[in-house]
């Protein structure tokens, strides 16, 4: 399925309390897996629930938690770092960078979960796609975001005292520690091999923060 399919669907939707979308059976796996927002997704689009990522043919779904009027309550996860850390140390170009493949065209879902499971609902979708010319702002702001980030990265590996990684911010986009304890009661630390050593004690990820969200929707609107 490609996005625009999508997000007319989705759009079609939009306002529609889950327990109105979905039969009793559905309602009682997603009152199990609250969390399993990529379920409610499969779900709403007539698509056969897998264990997989729920990812379109021409590009990424973003969801994001909000209240009823579309306001965020949590910030974007967009991607982890751990496997292109020197690919940011090295500022490879933006166009050329795992972090732009995953953004260039997105589909943002906001979903209301205000309430009981039941009252649950996805709000009108926004298709993003660099590509286009309308986008040219967009683009340019996650290109400037990019290589500041790139920049506070490595200023925090050659000059924190711990020699790390730490929260890096742009105007839309971030790098945060993003990790959980194996079995074994560890972390993931990342390695460089720029820098032949661990330049973090635990994974970190990319997120939109809030702001994009408002910005995005300031956007549509005034398409």
């Amino acid at each position: 399925m490609r996005l625009e399919e999508a997000c007319s669907r989705f759009n079609k939707l939009a306002g529609r309390r889950f327990g109105e979308l979905f039969p009793p059976e559905d309602m009682n796996m997603i009152i199990t897996n609250k969390g399993r927002t990529g379920q409610l997704l499969e779900l709403s689009l007539g698509m056969h629930l897998s264990s997989s990522n729920l990812d379109f043919d021409d590009g990424e779904l973003k969801t994001n938690k909000c209240d009823a009027a579309g306001n965020p309550k949590e910030t974007v996860f967009i991607t982890q770092i751990s496997s292109i850390i020197d690919e940011l140390i090295e500022q490879r170009p933006f166009e050329q960078t795992h972090l732009y493949e995953k953004i260039s065209n997105i589909l943002y879902v906001p979903v209301c979960k205000d309430g009981r499971p039941e009252d649950w609902m996805f709000l009108p979708s926004i298709h993003i796609d660099l590509s286009l010319p309308r986008f040219s702002s967009l683009r340019e702001i996650w290109r400037a975001d990019y290589y500041s980030i790139c920049e506070q990265l490595r200023y925090h590996i050659e000059h924190s005292p711990d020699g790390f990684i730490h929260t890096s911010n742009g105007t839309h986009i971030q790098v945060r520690s993003k990790d959980a304890r194996d079995s074994s009661g560890t972390y993931h630390p990342i390695y460089s091999e720029v820098y032949g050593r661990y330049v973090s004690n635990k994974n970190h990820a990319f997120y939109f923060q809030k702001q994009f969200v408002y910005d995005i929707r300031n956007m549509d609107q005034q398409r």
